[in-house]
């Protein structure tokens, strides 16, 4: 394990995207315990990348245009629904309180939500397929292994970004919730953020 991986998955990790955002708002809108639980759920949408990279599928998604606009299509689709139920206050930042009368998400919910986030965004197949092959080396006399190893700390350091996130997030939702002015904000700021993202994987190249 090289210091060079660990800095590079750290600043990756650490850059605002659908993940982040996610469990932003899943720690404003219902706190701490949802935040970890959005942050399990971007994690585990990690597993299918890495298992395509690892079987090479994620080369076929590389080379292959259609294959490539298609999970594309989806993820523009998929950010642009989360946009607007967030505008509807259906979405991810859909604000439950006590004695609101609502049930909160269910932890199921809000892991299959951030799972389809990670899992229908192109881009991480082809981070996996042109980032982890560089830190394993040919004469690696095991290096489907090793492809593992570092396919495992990158979803740890991305689970354990993402829980920092999620739990600053909650920190301040009292301060944020009780002022509906900037709860308003906070909701258009979000949707806004989600249609941000779409286009701009919209505009993305293989």
């Amino acid at each position: 394990m090289t210091p060079e991986f660990l800095i590079t998955s750290l600043i990756v990790v650490a850059s605002p995207g659908t993940g982040v955002l996610l469990t932003l708002a899943a720690g404003l809108s219902q706190g701490a315990r949802a935040s970890v639980v959005a942050a399990f759920g971007c994690t585990l949408g990690i597993v299918p990348h890495m298992a395509a990279a690892v079987m090479g599928l994620a080369a076929v998604l590389h080379t292959s245009a259609v294959a490539f606009q298609a999970l594309k299509l989806l993820g523009v689709l998929y950010l642009l629904y989360m946009a607007w139920m967030t505008l509807k206050e259906q979405g991810a930042l859909s604000v439950e309180t006590a004695g609101a009368g609502a049930a909160p998400k269910s932890a199921g919910r809000m892991i299959l939500s951030a799972i389809l986030v990670n899992v229908l965004n192109p881009k991480l197949s082809i981070f996996f397929l042109a980032f982890l092959p560089q830190f394993v080396s040919d004469a690696d006399p095991q290096p489907l292994a090793r492809m593992l190893e570092l396919s495992g700390v990158f979803m740890a350091l991305t689970f354990a970004v993402f829980v920092v996130y999620g739990l600053f997030a909650a920190a301040v939702r009292d301060q944020i919730v009780s002022r509906p002015r900037v709860m308003t904000w906070m909701r258009r700021s979000f949707a806004a953020a989600f249609a941000a993202l779409g286009a701009k994987l919209a505009l993305a190249e293989r």
